[in-house]
This record gives structure tokens, sequence and C-alpha cells, in this order.
């Protein structure tokens, strides 16, 4: 069971438990938010679900959560469910595996590419009524949206003129660029410019610094996250030189990588729900810093022979690649082949 398989297990669980009559009266929400536990909680993932359900319930959310805990303990693919606090549930589960973990991140590509299709890059226009940086990230946020199923994928930024953003995806109240920034997009490229502007909270001011968004350097995360997509391309030019392809199967050397990319749809929700791009950046950032670290041990080294285990960690970056682009495409920035 992945972590997305988790959440809606648990939608199910709620489903059942108010048709048999244990949650008489509640209404099952349409989806459910879990998040990994944060240190020093317990298990690998958490969910405060039970607090949805427990106002028409009519019972404390403690109870709630006990009867959900007995449904899914029962459930294949998840080790132990507890209850702590005043009703959060948490979970275990078993070991990721590469196989499963690559062939969610391909599916939840299509999806991003189907969200993301067609669209332009870049904040270059202006739109009646609203500011540069709202523009840009409410569009992101309705990127988001459409990946979870909801809103209307905006028109491309890069077209002028183009018709204003309907209010279809509302945002907290966006801080406008600060004026000694002056014009952002022209000193540091669209791309850089949206990546800076969705990074921080809305609420906040955006910084913008040549150190951070123009020098190519580890200080840079917009450059980390592109240059390990880039990593990834090369990964897979230089496996061809070698005579092999990427193949799916078990990696045990890279648990890092491989949370990461499970949790990536739970992190594109929870950005979608509390319409939050900062939350995908962070992410990104964490995923490439992982993927970089992890590409040493992709190629063969020295005379030795491409086996088995190097074609599944090329799958795994590969994957980590994709995933990186598809989350970049969301922020409405380019994802380049070489850097």
């Amino acid at each position: 069971m992945t972590p997305a398989d988790l959440s809606r297990c648990v939608v199910r669980a709620v489903r059942r438990a108010v048709a048999d009559g244990e949650l008489a009266g509640a209404v099952a929400p349409e989806r459910v938010v879990v998040e990994r536990t944060r240190p020093g909680g317990v298990g690998d993932y958490a969910t405060p679900a039970a607090f949805q359900v427990a106002k028409a319930a009519g019972c404390p959310p403690r109870d709630v959560a006990d009867v959900l805990a007995r449904r899914l303990g029962a459930e294949p693919g998840i080790e132990r469910v507890e209850v702590t606090g005043a009703g959060f549930l948490n979970f275990v589960l078993p070991a990721l595996s590469a196989p499963v973990v690559i062939a969610d991140a391909i599916k939840c590509d299509a999806v991003i590419r189907d969200a993301c299709g067609g669209a332009g890059h870049g904040p270059t226009a202006d739109e009646t009524g609203l500011g540069l940086r709202e523009r840009v990230v409410r569009r992101s946020v309705l990127r988001l949206l459409s990946v979870q199923g909801g809103g209307t994928e905006p028109a491309p930024l890069a077209v002028a003129p183009v018709a204003p953003v309907a209010p279809v995806a509302p945002v907290a109240p966006v801080a406008p660029l600060a004026g000694r920034d002056g014009d952002v997009v022209a000193r540091y490229g669209a791309d850089a410019a949206c990546w800076a502007m969705l990074a921080t909270p809305a609420r906040e001011t955006p910084s913008f610094s040549d150190a951070q968004l123009l020098v190519q350097g580890e200080a840079s995360e917009f450059f980390r996250v592109r240059y390990a997509h880039a990593r990834a391309r090369a990964l897979l030019r230089n496996a061809e030189q070698l005579g092999f392809r990427p193949e799916a199967g078990e990696v045990d050397d890279a648990p890092a990588l491989l949370r990461l990319l499970a949790d990536h749809p739970l992190v594109l929700e929870a950005a979608a729900h509390h319409r939050a791009p900062e939350r995908l950046t962070r992410h990104l950032v964490e995923l490439a810093d992982a993927l970089l670290d992890f590409q040493y041990r992709v190629l063969p080294q020295g005379d030795e022979k491409p086996s088995a285990a190097h074609r599944a960690r090329l799958a795994l970056a590969e994957a980590a690649g994709t995933v990186l682009a598809g989350g970049l495409a969301l922020l409405g920035t380019d994802a380049p082949e070489r850097l």
C-alpha cells in the first residue's frame, strides 16, 4: 500500500462504518488528508480524518478514530494502526517497493501532463485586476487543483494579452512584490522569478537575490532542482552508451529517495488543499537533494558490468527526474534536459 492508497483506504473505511451504522448520521468526506508523521510522532503517516467525521456522527473524535482503527487495522498493506491524542489515526506501513513507487510516479506524471498540457511558462503579460505575483500564485494553484480533479487550467502565461483568471481557486491574500525588486522577470528570467514567487508563502513578500536565482551552485535551491532533473536525463544517456536501459526492480540503498517519491502525491494533494505551492517547492528541493546524493550509485564504476541492480537504480533515478519535471511544470517553469 502506498501513502496515496492509504488516503483512499481511510475514506472507504468511513463509508463502510457509516453504512454499517457504527457512525450513523456521519457523512464520509470525498478525500482525507494523510501526511508524513512529524518528528516525535507515532508511525509513518497520520490523518485527522476522525475530526472531519465526529461532528456529524455526534460523538467525540477519539471514538470515531477507535472505530476506524479497528477497520483499518485489518486492511492488507497496513501493518499497524494506533490512535493518539484526541483522535489522530497513525499508521505503520510495510517497507516501500521501488517498482510500485516507480509505477505510481509514471501514473502521476500522466495526470500532470494532462493538467499542464499546452500551458505556457513564465509571467510575461499583465492581466486586468491582478498583480504579477497574484497571477503566478493563482495559476499554480489552478494547476494543482486540476491534478486533483478540480479547477480549470488557466490560459498560457506567455501569451499577451490574456483574459483575467476566473476566481475559481480562492487563495489567501497574496503579498505583492516589493517595489525595490523592480522588474524581476527581466532581471532573473521568467522561470527563476516564478520559483521565487512560489517558494514563499502567499502572505509573505518574496525575496530575490542573484545568489539564489542567477548563480548556478549548491547554494541555490532553484538551480539544484533543475540540475537534479538534468542529471537524471544525463544518467539515461550515459547508460544507453554503456548498453543498458532502466528496468524497475527493488532498490535497497535509496530509502530517502523512495520515501520522497512515495510521498509526492500526498504533497500535491496538500499543496492543492491549502492553496500553498510553497509546499511543492520544498518537496522538490528535498527530492532533488536525495537524487543528487543517489546519482553516484546508479552507473557501473570502473570495470564493473551493468547488472540488474544498475538497471533498477536507473529506473528509480528516471522516476525521480520525471517527478521533478512534473513538479516544475505545476509551478510554471521549465525542466532543462542539460545544465
